[in-house]
């Protein structure tokens, strides 16, 4: 098994992700070889709750351009833990 370190790199801070936290969906950027089960094991081991759903999504690379040179941006993976009724995770407290 991988560190659960190394599966979970980041939570994902958007508007559309606070809108989830009330249906206890947290969103993450995870590693790109990582599957379902990894990020489900990790996430209930680095904050100590139970996950119910994991869905995951690769987002695409898209054009950018600075001045002449053309380039993309960087490909990354999503996920999109749903947690047990009750449980929070207090990174992600409301103020």
């Amino acid at each position: 098994m991988k560190d659960p370190r190394e599966v979970i790199i980041r939570p994902i801070i958007s508007e559309h992700s606070y809108d989830m936290m009330s249906a206890n969906c947290y969103t993450f950027e995870v590693a790109k070889t990582s599957n379902k089960v990894e990020i489900a094991q990790a996430v209930e081991a680095i904050f100590n709750v139970k996950v119910v759903k994991v869905n995951t999504l690769n987002v695409k690379a898209k054009p950018k351009r600075v001045r002449y040179q053309i380039g993309k941006t960087r490909t990354w993976k999503k996920a999109m833990v749903t947690l047990k009724e009750g449980d929070t995770i207090e990174l992600f407290a409301n103020n």
